[in-house]
């Protein structure tokens, strides 16, 4: 039986798994004002298309689904330490749909090998590999591939154990909570967090950088590593910033991909800041696109992660759809060439580039849970493949409130933080004033949070919430299937905390 003849079954999991990006293609559940702004919104964009030619990836659906339940399986068993079991039914859904994962043979978890294989109703086999403590994670190996085409590192930090250090440098509280902070509400946010089924895993809230509140569910503690996804795209953003502060990139110089320096090559006028507003005009189908049809074949959004593949030369070699800087689109050409950027200034400067974020960032800043994982050839996909402690985003997000500035340390510039938390002109000229720099805007004012506020967001209600107004920073995560519940609880804890914590100007 061929893998081809699932195509069907594949398209309708497709839809369900992406009920939100259906919803925005059928007219029939929209409302008409909805309606007209889509409308408006793919119209514009039609009278700028460009005549490019476009081949999507192969349409064996279901076996790039196997790939992402292998690889799922393997972070979760082997980063965050999960039961095999919860993990099957409750974590990863983005690049593994669970109404899929009944369609193929129980994931088959070697400890030894630290290998997780899913097989196909065909008898074809997928893999995961763990790479080993303090490496890259898990990674998605080819079919027929027991290895990966690069020598994993192990990245160890140079920072003490964090166990008796104070916070945020360590993980010991001992200062007590701020003057003028209402406790009830704050325990009341807490136990908003993790009411009903939003699966809430950990929740954690900062106060002009003081730990205030926390609290994780089952199996979870102050160190796990859990799904992140997009979250770290706006760690992407950090690093990339990072090197522009050392002066090594500009937001406004052309983007020097080898792939796009070709005379004639238009690609070539891509900006840094287009790619990092999501705006490089790329072709490069999503599930999150207006006009998204699956029928055209399976999404290089998802490919990226499930292909096994070169993903930067994957993204690199994508041809033009639009003019840079016209039209914004959520698509996942842009981190991953952002992460292409990275290492292509690494390694120019001579430094390695596995160990980069560690040095660059989570040393200075106390993260000791990172885990950014990489495709096959040793690319990092931090498009939305790292897990990290809930604590460990609070410290990133801290970064951010802090205007990039820490114990002293410029880490990232000031005009870089007002970028990525600045509204992208291209989504306000769609009318979707919601993206940054790699980061989420409250510009509609869609969430019960002040329009200061900025977030990392990833799928599977994963959020760092950045709220300059009040000083703080509230993480929340959650596994996958409570994703819908889990947004609700978060709504409620918001306005409690916002209740909780009065507002720089309110004495």
């Amino acid at each position: 039986m061929q893998i081809e003849k699932y195509w069907l079954l594949a398209l309708v999991i497709a839809c369900f798994t992406y009920e939100s990006a259906c919803k925005k293609a059928s007219p029939q559940k929209s409302s008409p004002p909805v309606l007209e702004s889509r409308a408006k919104m793919l119209k514009r964009a039609d009278s700028m298309e460009l005549a490019t030619n476009y081949t999507a990836p192969s349409f064996d659906t279901m076996a790039y689904y196997a790939s992402g339940y292998a690889k799922i399986m393997c972070s979760a068993v082997f980063v965050s330490k999960l039961d095999p079991l919860f993990a099957a039914y409750n974590v990863g859904g983005f690049v593994s749909p669970f109404e899929s994962r009944s369609l193929m043979g129980t994931p088959i978890i070697d400890t030894v090998l630290k290998t997780v294989t899913i097989t196909l109703p065909n008898g074809e086999r997928r893999m995961a590999k763990y790479l080993g403590d303090h490496c890259q994670g898990c990674v998605s190996l080819p079919v027929g591939s027991n290895m990966v085409f690069y020598k994993p590192q192990k990245i160890l930090p140079l920072i003490p154990d964090g166990e008796n250090i104070d916070w945020p440098m360590g993980e010991k509280i001992t200062e007590s909570i701020s003057p003028g902070i209402n406790q009830l509400k704050i325990n009341q946010a807490l136990d908003a967090a993790f009411e009903g089924a939003g699966m809430t895993a950990a929740f954690v809230v900062t106060h002009k950088g003081k730990l205030i509140a926390e609290r994780y569910g089952e199996s979870i503690n102050k160190n796990t590593p859990l799904e992140s996804w997009s979250m770290g795209k706006s760690l992407t953003a950090t690093l990339l910033g990072i090197l522009i502060h050392q002066g090594y990139y500009a937001l406004d110089q052309a983007a020097p991909i080898p792939e796009w320096q070709s005379p004639g090559d238009d690609r070539a006028k891509i900006k840094i800041e287009d790619i990092l507003h999501m705006s490089s005009g790329l072709r490069f189908r999503a599930p999150q696109d207006p006009d998204f049809d699956a029928s055209l074949g399976y999404p290089d959004h998802l490919y990226v992660y499930t292909g096994a593949i070169n993903s930067f030369e994957w993204a690199a070699t994508r041809p033009q759809q639009w003019p840079p800087n016209k039209v914004g689109r959520y698509r996942n050409s842009d981190p991953v060439l952002a992460n292409y950027l990275i290492r292509l200034a690494v390694e120019k400067k001579g430094e390695d580039y596995h160990s980069f974020p560690q040095r660059a960032l989570f040393d200075k800043l106390g993260i000791r849970t990172m885990v950014m994982e990489a495709d096959p050839y040793g690319n990092f996909l931090t498009q939305g493949y790292e897990l990290a402690s809930a604590r460990d985003w609070a410290r990133l997000g801290n970064l951010y409130l802090q205007k990039g500035n820490w114990n002293g340390e410029n880490i990232l510039d000031e005009a870089f933080i007002k970028f990525v938390s600045t509204l992208a002109e291209p989504w306000v000229q769609d009318g979707r004033p919601i993206y940054g720099g790699f980061f989420w805007i409250n510009g509609d004012e869609s969430r019960p949070i002040p329009k200061d506020s900025y977030m990392m967001l990833g799928a599977g209600g994963q959020s760092v919430t950045i709220i300059p107004s009040h000083d703080l920073v509230i993480v929340r995560m959650g596994h996958y299937k409570g994703a819908e519940a889990g947004t609700k609880s978060l709504n409620n804890a918001y306005k409690l905390i916002l209740e909780a914590v009065p507002a720089k100007n309110v004495q």
